[in-house]
């Protein structure tokens, strides 16, 4: 089924996975028209779908332009975030695709989240643990990375484009210090204790704020990703490290174990000490890790094919 009309409703339209999402869809055909809530939002980052500043008001205002919008002709309504969710449920002519980017489900909504998603057609989760979460009906399908633009090249030419010494170990921690869901200060005592435990110059440094194309270059400059968050659905940096075979540490979350499972070096661990050891092993022997190789199923292109599968059956039953 070819030329299917979507509209997409988003809280981030600036959201990295969501642009290329869009993308993919249209590089298949699919022709997509996208509204967004308006009002500002003030989230830390641009990969975040969390409701920023935005009042009750900001939504009910949407919905006005979500019903006129839903009469010109669209096969779908794709409601990406869950706050989103019930503007699209309350249009009466289109089915409904919901997606779900782990705060709202896991958050402080997620209740809401949860009422709200068996009145959708079909629901699209991140990771199995999203799904586990949410207990019903769905689909688990992981934001897709963009393996051409995400793919190994040489350490030192990279850190001579990003302006890092190329004289010490870097530990990257790819988030706002002050998301508080991220926990920099638990990264922070990490790094220093595996500083105090090698024989070599250990930091860690930050990458917010970067053009997302340029991003291949941090991650390929650094020696190891630490990301060690309270929560996560399947957090594209990890997927984008294992695309550029750059080892990763990790707490427990989402989909992270299951993607690290097979490669190697990495560790993936609620235990401090057990992250201090697998961060100090990696630092200490310099090596890449073998991530390409697992990055297929975490590709762009799948996730475009398997989302597609999903408006095809939501539009023709």
């Amino acid at each position: 089924m070819t030329g299917l009309r979507v509209l997409n409703l988003v809280t981030n339209a600036q959201s990295q996975f969501f642009r290329a999402q869009v993308a993919e869809l249209e590089r298949r055909g699919v022709e997509m028209t996208t509204l967004s809530v308006p009002g500002e939002n003030h989230s830390q980052s641009v990969d975040a779908g969390t409701e920023g500043s935005r009042s009750v008001w900001d939504y009910a205002r949407f919905y006005p332009s979500v019903l006129s919008q839903s009469l010109g002709g669209y096969d779908l309504v794709h409601a990406n975030y869950g706050l989103t969710a019930p503007m699209a449920i309350a249009q009466p002519r289109l089915p409904v695709v919901l997606s779900l980017w782990g705060s709202d489900l896991m958050g402080r909504y997620g209740p809401v989240t949860k009422r709200l998603a068996p009145l959708c057609d079909a629901v699209v989760v991140m990771s199995q643990g999203m799904a586990d979460v949410y207990g019903g009906d769905c689909r688990v399908i992981p934001h897709g990375v963009d393996l051409d633009m995400f793919e190994p090249m040489d350490r030192d030419g990279a850190r001579e484009e990003v302006g890092w010494p190329t004289d010490e170990r870097i530990v990257l921690f790819p988030y706002p210090p002050k998301r508080e869901v991220k926990n920099h200060p638990r990264a922070r005592a990490i790094v220093d204790r595996v500083a105090a435990r090698l024989d070599l110059p250990v930091s860690m440094r930050t990458a917010t704020d970067i053009p997302h194309e340029r991003m291949s270059y941090y991650l390929n400059a650094a020696d190891a990703l630490l990301l060690t968050s309270h929560r996560e659905g399947s957090p594209n940096t990890v997927k984008e490290a294992l695309a550029c075979n750059l080892p990763v540490v990790a707490t427990d979350v989402g989909d992270v174990a299951r993607r690290l499972d097979g490669v190697e070096p990495s560790t993936v661990s609620d235990d401090d000490d057990e992250l201090v050891t697998g961060l100090a092993e990696i630092l200490r022997s310099g090596d890449r890790s073998n991530g390409r190789e697992h990055a297929t199923e975490i590709g762009v292109e799948r996730m475009g094919a398997r989302l597609l599968s999903v408006y095809e059956s939501v539009a023709t039953s």
